[in-house]
């Protein structure tokens, strides 16, 4: 298990065993208590003390008086006609994000969404597992122009346990033949702008006596925020899987797509992708959503296959979905997408087009969007001709 420093926990259910034994010290309780709680919250999905039938009744009423209670409910469950669910979480301030889940039969062993699965020799999805979309903010403060979770801008940062909340809703409404077998922090927000948050909820989700996923099957999605991308290489080895959204092959075309690369420029960032530690066996994902007429000629094709030459990774296009608001932004034609992902195989870079799944209840990539929020004056993206 991973062993590094972290922020201070802001609520109970994001207390370690370690930490609830001392809290329970100072109550005059056993330890051996502080594994049966985190079991409860973590492994169970109960967060109301008084279902803790093994804790004896003045634990489960001090545990009630110090604010142990569920902290969201799923607002609202939606089914796409591929299988694909998303659910609405409501927190217990009215903030609302959304989360995605996503049966990985339909799939392919190469996509993101079973990036835990890419190894030689590895055993094809089961049509009984899913992997969850989690989001790490409400709203988001990158602004990148063809994304609905940033149109209302970053309303408030997510605790780490709000984060985990997610999963232990999204967990609780699986049907009873499916299991959890994957999460990707791709939702609504930046993780790496919520470093702390994100970096307990990944301790607090691989932990032994909780959920106990693998870091390998949990995949943290960036815009390129550098020197969080380098501090999430020294905290977890690269045990856990990154993905980079480039969306662009140069800085001028990236700056407007993407805010974040006035900040920290493409070469700055090619630069941390190439230092981040990659596991023997394992690859990093680049992300490169397909604007028509923006992003997606042959000569951006051609740029870049060169920015990742003799970097193992695997690219991910993804032709834009449509989003509200976006200045008239849209996907390019099949014939495009195929010329960009024939470009980049031929100089041999692993290469696969993102299948459009939750399209239907706008749960796929770049949908996820505040609701009943005031949207921010967004300028129009001019499309060059």
């Amino acid at each position: 298990m991973v062993q590094l420093p972290l922020a201070p926990a802001q609520h109970l259910v994001e207390h370690l065993p370690e930490e609830w034994d001392g809290v329970l010290r100072a109550w005059g309780e056993p330890r051996y208590r502080a594994t049966q709680i985190f079991r409860w919250i973590h492994q169970r999905g109960v967060l109301d003390p008084q279902q803790m039938t093994d804790l004896p009744k003045r634990l489960r009423d001090r545990l009630q008086q110090e604010g142990l209670m569920p902290l969201g409910a799923a607002a609202d469950v939606r089914a796409s006609s591929d299988g694909t669910r998303k659910l609405l979480v409501e927190f217990i301030d009215g903030r609302r994000v959304e989360t995605v889940l996503i049966p990985r039969a339909s799939v392919a062993a190469e996509d993101i969404y079973a990036a835990d699965d890419d190894e030689p020799g590895a055993a094809p999805p089961s049509p009984e597992e899913v992997t969850q979309c989690v989001s790490s903010q409400v709203g988001c403060a990158m602004g990148c122009a063809f994304c609905a979770s940033g149109i209302a801008g970053l309303k408030r940062q997510m605790s780490a346990s709000e984060i985990v909340m997610q999963v232990l809703l999204g967990r609780a409404a699986l049907q009873d033949s499916t299991r959890l077998a994957g999460l990707v922090f791709m939702g609504m927000g930046e993780p790496l702008h919520n470093y702390d948050a994100m970096a307990r909820a990944l301790v607090l989700l691989s932990h032994p006596e909780g959920l106990g996923m693998s870091l390998r099957r949990m995949t943290v999605s960036t815009s390129g925020l550098v020197p969080e991308i380098d501090r999430l290489a020294r905290d977890f080895a690269g045990q856990v899987q990154l993905a980079v959204s480039i969306h662009a092959s140069d800085s001028e075309t990236r700056s407007r797509l993407m805010p974040i690369n006035k900040k920290y420029p493409l070469p700055d960032l090619v630069a941390a992708i190439r230092r981040y530690p990659i596991p023997r066996r394992r690859r990093l994902t680049i992300e490169y959503t397909l604007v028509r007429d923006v992003n997606d000629s042959a000569q951006a094709a051609e740029r870049l296959a060169g920015l990742l030459q003799g970097l193992r990774a695997k690219v991910n296009l993804i032709p834009m979905n449509p989003v509200a608001d976006t200045g008239g932004l849209s996907a390019p034609d099949d014939a495009t997408v195929d010329a960009f992902q024939r470009v980049l195989r031929e100089a041999g870079i692993d290469t696969f087009v993102r299948r459009r799944r939750g399209d239907d209840i706008a749960a796929a990539c770049g949908q996820l969007a505040l609701h009943g929020e005031v949207r921010k004056v967004r300028s129009s993206f001019i499309v060059s001709s």
